[in-house]
């Protein structure tokens, strides 16, 4: 590309102008972060970023995460200068504009292409969806632990297929998050050295100048972190931004943070600390007066020069479309060499699992004292992560508690010196935990991510957001209930399942038995645009006999009728549970049946699933006729109502747990089979009474 300033400069004042005039014609958004990074953004994509505008998708693109999400205009209007290519569905190029002119103009409006916060899957060029300050720092972690290990999982010393970088832009709020404490902490000690985050130093948050209430000394931070520092004095300068993204680049053992100062809404004095910094639209006299200071005509609004879009097709569309062919021809010659891994590669894009991938999976027999589902599912987990190879994860510090360790021959831990490892060590940060999972999601591995359920707390930021991408991470939940004991009500979950169904498009499983288990990975395999949490008990749980029973395969619909009446009787009472408490109701069942009163259990492990069914099976399961109705749960009772209605008893936790062992804490809190027979009995005679029944009818 001829070097032309003139030319770059006009560029970066366009991607200015665009953003003040969008967020002018919303009366809504941030223009002022747009406005001084535009440098950055032009310099990083024009002459560094490994991108094709015209294949987007291609595996071995950089990643752009712009982790200050409030900026989106920044990125909206560099897809558009830079010609990106929507994609279809199928992750196909299209011939249409990612972001058009009218897209821009549609900014923050309902069904657009360009809402307020950048959202993966609505914009193609999205890496993923940002806003949550922070967040975007912990994904792109993921996506470097990704890349890392799909370049050692993949590549041969002949036929080298991954070898992308991952750049974020972030800003003070995103440094003051915790998030990017855990997650620059993490990237630092595995070594990162494709990742790069440039921070933009403006000082400006919403209450005014960041000394109010930050300090830091932001690089001597990160140097503490193991990260490569550089200092970019004007984010205006550009050659020093090409020498500062050069010299990152070059660093091959760390991560670097490239600490850029900027004034925010440059070009705009008067607003530099008022409506630009607080997600105002400046006003049509400080827009004239920015585009008076840029050379820009005054009286047009969203005006691209003929020269700008030229000038991004010679810069990264050119630079792109040739890295872009160049790795296409090395792939066709690697699949001739290397035909299994090249199957592999298309099974990952595709987001198929490989023939056989649940060949292993154990069934489990009968079993009085059974097994803890934590137990019987990390079986699972590793007779399937032995048969697909891009499953990896782990847990923030509790691998051994949660039994989610990948103790197969190859599975090793991913580490600075070991990029093929797939045993991921988080540490105890489960909400970098949380977004490094969805980083590695939106790079298309299947990660899971395990803990105890009381720290879903510390990681439900990036669950929602998961929910929101609609990427299939895999969360372990274990230590589900006041089951795990002397540990105490700090420890010992009550509201957490509750707060997780309230999660659209997240599916919660909280199986019953070993087998029920067995089934909830299946399904959480099989689901390839939601995320998955699998809530598991520490305890030992009977493994249900199957002969005697319904079998396990009923959890792929949610609910499903365990046991009922042996003579084909409408039963009198409803056993609903999920979960420790199931074996609790199939007892009281049977002490019900040897007094001649016909009871049905339902197991419920996923209450989304059901959800989901036709009216048709869920009135066969909880048929509307029957409200004699218990509900067992060691939870909060929150949403059982759905279930029981207004008269239906529940047997769940009305306050936090306590400190004692297990069966002491089930007298207390009344989840033995007596307080649910007692329940049983009350709601048959309630019905009774309510109905003028004769009792048996």
């Amino acid at each position: 590309m001829r070097p032309d300033f003139a030319l770059d400069q006009l560029a970066i004042d366009t991607i200015r102008t665009l953003s003040m005039d969008a967020v002018q014609k919303a009366h809504s958004g941030h223009p002022g972060t747009p406005m001084a990074l535009a440098p950055v953004i032009y310099q990083l994509w024009q002459k560094h970023l490994r991108f094709d505008p015209e294949e987007p998708l291609w595996p071995n693109r950089d990643r752009f995460v712009l982790s200050v999400g409030h900026a989106s205009m920044l990125l909206y209007a560099t897809l558009h200068l830079a010609g990106v290519k929507a994609v279809d569905d199928e992750g196909r190029a299209t011939r249409e504009p990612a972001v058009s002119l009218d897209d821009i103009k549609r900014f923050r409006q309902l069904d657009s292409k360009t809402p307020g916060h950048p959202e993966y899957r609505l914009t193609t060029g999205v890496e993923t969806t940002t806003g949550p300050l922070g967040q975007g720092l912990g994904n792109s972690v993921g996506m470097a632990i990704a890349a890392c290990w799909y370049a050692a999982h993949f590549n041969r010393d002949d036929a080298a297929l991954f070898d992308y970088r991952v750049y974020a832009l972030c800003g003070d709020g995103d440094l003051m998050e915790g998030i990017s404490h855990e997650a620059g902490s993490l990237a630092g000690h595995l070594r990162l050295g494709n990742l790069t985050w440039i921070y933009d130093s403006n000082r400006i948050t919403i209450e005014g100048r960041t000394d109010l209430a930050y300090s830091d000394d932001v690089e001597t931070r990160f140097r503490g972190y193991g990260w490569h520092t550089l200092h970019v004095d004007d984010a205006n300068d550009t050659a020093a931004l090409d020498a500062a993204l050069d010299e990152a680049k070059a660093v091959g053992d760390a991560p670097t943070l490239i600490v850029v100062k900027s004034v925010i809404a440059w070009g705009a004095p008067n607003k530099q600390d008022t409506a630009a910094a607080h997600g105002e639209a400046l006003g049509e006299e400080e827009v004239a007066l920015a585009k008076r200071a840029y050379g820009w005509p005054e009286d047009k609004t969203f005006y691209v020069p003929d020269e700008v879009p030229g000038r991004f097709a010679e810069g990264i569309g050119a630079r792109g479309a040739q890295a872009r062919r160049d790795w296409e021809a090395k792939r066709k010659e690697y699949e001739g060499r290397y035909a299994e891994l090249a199957r592999e590669l298309a099974q990952i894009e595709s987001h198929t699992l490989p023939d056989g991938w649940d060949a292993d999976i154990p069934v489990f027999e009968p079993d009085a004292k059974g097994v803890a589902t934590r137990a019987s599912s990390g079986k699972v987990l590793n007779a399937i992560a032995a048969r697909v190879p891009w499953i990896v994860g782990g847990a923030a510090d509790l691998a051994p508690s949660t039994k989610t360790l990948l103790e197969f021959e190859g599975a090793g831990s991913f580490e600075h010196d070991n990029r093929a490892g797939r045993n991921l060590h988080f540490g105890v940060r489960e909400h970098a935990m949380g977004a490094v999972s969805n980083g590695l999601a939106l790079s298309n591995l299947r990660p899971f991510a395990a803990t105890f359920l009381i720290f879903s707390d510390y990681m439900k930021p990036p669950i929602r957001l998961a929910a929101i991408m609609e990427v299939p991470v895999i969360y372990v939940f274990t230590h589900d209930s006041i089951g795990l004991g002397e540990d105490g009500p700090t420890h010992q979950p009550v509201e957490q399942l509750a707060t997780l169904r309230a999660v659209p498009g997240l599916t919660v499983l909280r199986p019953a038995d070993a087998n029920e288990v067995v089934e909830a990975w299946r399904i959480a395999l099989n689901n390839v645009r939601r995320p998955s949490a699998l809530v598991l008990s520490r305890q030992p749980l009977p493994t249900i006999d199957r002969q005697r029973y319904a079998a396990a395969e009923g959890v792929r619909r949610g609910a499903y009728v365990v046991a009922d009446p042996d003579d084909g009787r409408a039963p009198q009472v409803l056993l609903l549970a999920t979960g420790s408490e199931v074996a609790i109701c199939v007892e009281v069942y049977e002490r019900l049946k040897g007094e001649g009163i016909g009871a049905r259990v339902v197991s419920m492990p996923s209450w989304d699933i059901f959800e989901r069914q036709d009216d048709g099976y869920k009135a066969s399961v909880l048929p509307p006729e029957i409200d004699a109705r218990v509900a067992v749960e060691q939870a909060a009772t929150l949403g059982w109502d759905r279930y029981v209605g207004r008269t239906g008893a529940k047997i769940v936790m009305h306050t936090f747990g306590a400190s004692a062992p297990i069966r002491d804490l089930q007298g207390k809190f009344g989840f033995t089979p007596e307080c649910v027979y007692e329940a049983a009995k009350q709601q048959i005679a309630r019905t009774i009474a309510t109905r003028g029944l004769p009792e048996g009818d």
